[in-house]
């Protein structure tokens, strides 16, 4: 059995201080950069590593991963606890199965491939063959498969793909006949899928960038094109373009039976606008359908005239509505389904049905639809978790992949008509479930607000203060945090340890209004919930100050950030993971731009300025001040927030830091903000953010 032992803590401290004692931080060098904000002027000396592609950057990043590597690998148990990772996510996970074209779809991996395969069957239990396998297109795993975009007419199959973790995409094409990958080839495509219509398909990309500054410099110019097959990417025909707005993104979306396209257009705001275009009508044009960015609206399914939309407009926790191509504006449309209690968090049509899933303090149910807007049944889960759908708006067949703390991904063929689930694979993990429970919590945050919390633990934990205690949120963007399991979080489970999981404010949890109360000027209240689980969970004596971590990445970067910053005596360790670092600054990289509608920016006003400079985590570290054990995570191509967040904030923290903890950046290479990491990249860095953990409370896994 695996646990935690608890070594003498005279000998521990004394073995870490002696450790952490040698620790030399790279001497980063200081430069009088200033900027002035509103007649207020404030500093930025180590400016100089933005500049992500310098010498001197990469002599620093390197003597950085030098100093981090070393104490790492110093870690006496860091290798056992790779090998218990190893172990327990080695299970083979099956995607749920789709069917396009008379074919079947489906993604597998063995176990530790570092890329899922697709594969294909020629009927439902049949024979599967090998359909595309991104870790042929690596040695090292770190091409990723991004989407797969079948054509309307069953000849092609366009496919994207990310180099090295970054957001550019490339596009290749699949002749369906044949199995064989076709000569076309799209570069520079960013934030796209392929949309056909007859053979050949729509993509958004920007222009070519100045080469060294690919992964850093402002994206703008977003432009839709058209790709004929056959035809080299030179040939492509601008379809869209809107100069006036650079710093917009633009789609275009066409439906199955080619009869109706849409375009949208969003980052001015927390949603988008909608344009449709009739194709039965030649020469037809776009016709504008909303004006309000603020909201958001998505075409879900259209039939004849007919086009059903999601939108939380006048509904902040979100409705179904109709509307007339002939009379497209979003004053003639009609409400199908009204907006209920809880939020509608996702919408699927199958079978010409629809499936609404609502969350419920951050936990799913679903119901049945028809397409006349009546329920039909409501989906009977398993347990409390987090569902998804998936099928083909004309077929019959239905199936849904269900997950929880304590249970993998499991996929169940659903029976729409009699209401009955039947399983259908269920993944075998080196994990018994049944010595595990989550349980959900509510508490008070500073201003009496009621919070929602999940904890996940092994039965019989005794609430004595010694738990060590992995605390993890986001709280932004209007993004919810579901119940899930990941198998990385076995080991420290096994040991003793508690996974909580807190659903801030900034969130979709309960609606629209929940997300803008922790957005712009009261983005306060995101810390101050996160903060209030920490201090729930101490007086609850599910652990002790000296045994909580704080974990989160990219908004959640931010928010570890800014706790460790406000309160740096409530943490024993901080892992702030590809975080926005500098509040001040974010909006001048790749499409940093986009996030002002949750952030603001300090261009906006002087008091806009002053609030973000007031939790900015780069601008609040204070020398002299004793900070949680911090190990800072980034990546080189990391193009979605630039790593010169971590590097400036893990230089300011050396300098200003006093006392033994360590605080240290770690740095990947070939890897970027998260999605399409090959998994051997991921167990390397879930055992050195466990082991710095664990370490770090005195604690070792054994």
């Amino acid at each position: 059995m695996k646990r935690i032992v608890l070594v003498s803590m005279a000998m521990m401290a004394a073995t870490m201080m002696q450790a952490q004692k040698v620790l030399q931080y790279p001497k980063a060098e200081k430069e009088n950069v200033v900027d002035e904000y509103f007649g207020v002027k404030v500093s930025d000396p180590y400016r100089w590593l933005e500049n992500d592609t310098s010498a001197r950057t990469a002599a620093w990043v390197e003597a950085e991963n030098r100093v981090t590597t070393n104490y790492l690998s110093r870690i006496p148990f860091r290798d056992k606890l790779l090998k218990r990772l190893t172990e327990v996510v080695n299970y083979e996970k099956i995607g749920a199965p789709r069917k396009r074209h008379g074919k079947w779809y489906y993604y597998r991996n063995n176990g530790l491939q570092n890329q899922s395969v697709l594969y294909v069957m020629d009927e439902l239990g049949g024979e599967p063959r090998v359909f595309l396998d991104p870790n042929t297109l690596s040695t090292d795993g770190t091409v990723a498969l991004k989407g797969v975009y079948f054509s309307n007419n069953g000849r092609w199959a366009a496919y994207s793909i990310s180099r090295s973790g970054s957001d550019w995409q490339e596009f290749y094409v699949i002749d369906l006949a044949t199995g064989q990958l076709t000569s076309d080839h799209i570069e520079w495509a960013k934030f796209s899928g392929a949309s056909w219509l007859g053979d050949g398909f729509y993509y958004s990309a920007y222009d070519r960038p100045e080469e060294g500054k690919e992964f850093s410099n402002v994206n703008s110019g977003h432009k839709i094109y058209y790709h004929k097959m056959g035809t080299p990417q030179s040939e492509d025909v601008l379809f869209f373009q809107n100069p006036t707005q650079p710093m917009r993104f633009y789609g275009v979306g066409v439906d199955e039976d080619e009869t109706v396209m849409y375009l949208s257009e969003s980052g001015a705001g927390a949603g988008n606008n909608l344009y449709v275009r009739d194709l039965r009508q030649k020469d037809a044009q776009f016709v504008q359908m909303t004006n309000d960015m603020d909201y958001q609206y998505m075409p879900i399914y259209n039939e004849g005239d007919k086009i059903y939309i999601y939108t939380n407009y006048g509904a902040p926790k979100g409705r179904i509505m109709t509307a007339d191509i002939h009379h497209p504006g979003i004053n003639d449309w009609q409400v199908l389904v009204a907006e209920k209690g809880d939020m509608l968090g996702d919408v699927s049509v199958i079978n010409r049905q629809l499936i609404l899933t609502y969350n419920k303090d951050a936990s799913d149910h679903a119901f049945v639809y028809g397409l006349d807007g009546q329920l039909r049944h409501e989906v009977k889960l398993p347990m409390v978790g987090s569902v998804g759908f998936t099928g083909d708006e004309k077929e019959p067949e239905c199936f849904y992949t269900f997950t929880s703390f304590t249970m993998p991904g499991t996929i169940y063929r659903y029976d729409m008509a009699s209401n009955v689930s039947t399983l259908y694979a269920q993944p075998n993990v080196k994990f018994r479930q049944q010595d595990y429970e989550s349980r959900q919590v509510f508490f008070q945050s500073k201003d009496g607000t009621r919070v929602p919390m999940f904890i996940t633990y092994k039965k019989g934990l005794k609430r004595n203060g010694k738990n060590p205690v992995y605390l993890y949120g986001y709280g932004g963007f209007n993004i919810s945090l579901g119940p899930s399991f990941s198998a990385s979080r076995i080991p420290f489970l096994e040991t003793g340890g508690i996974y909580a999981q807190v659903n801030l404010r900034g969130g979709s949890e309960y609606g629209e209004e929940w997300h803008l109360a922790g957005t712009k000027m009261q983005k306060q209240n995101v810390f101050d919930d996160f903060i209030a689980a920490a201090e729930y969970l101490i007086s609850e004596g599910y652990t002790s100050k000296e045994r909580l971590a704080i974990v989160g990445g990219s908004n959640g970067g931010l928010l570890v950030g800014a706790c460790m910053t406000q309160r740096p005596d409530l943490f024993q360790v901080a892992i702030p993971q590809v975080g926005v670092m500098d509040m001040l600054r974010y909006h001048k990289f790749t499409i940093g731009w986009n996030w002002a509608s949750d952030y603001g920016t300090s261009e906006d006003s002087r008091e806009m300025f002053e609030y973000l400079r007031g939790y900015s985590p780069l601008h609040n570290l204070k020398p002299g001040t004793k900070y949680p054990a911090t190990l800072v995570t980034t990546a080189d191509h990391d193009d979605r927030v630039v790593p010169a967040h971590s590097f400036k904030f893990a230089a300011t923290l050396q300098e200003c830091h006093e006392g033994t903890a360590p605080v240290l950046i770690r740095i990947d290479t070939k890897a970027g903000h998260g999605g399409g990491k090959p998994l051997a990249k991921v167990l390397e860095e879930q055992a050195d953010i466990y082991s710095f953990i664990l370490y770090n409370m005195g604690l070792k896994f054994k």
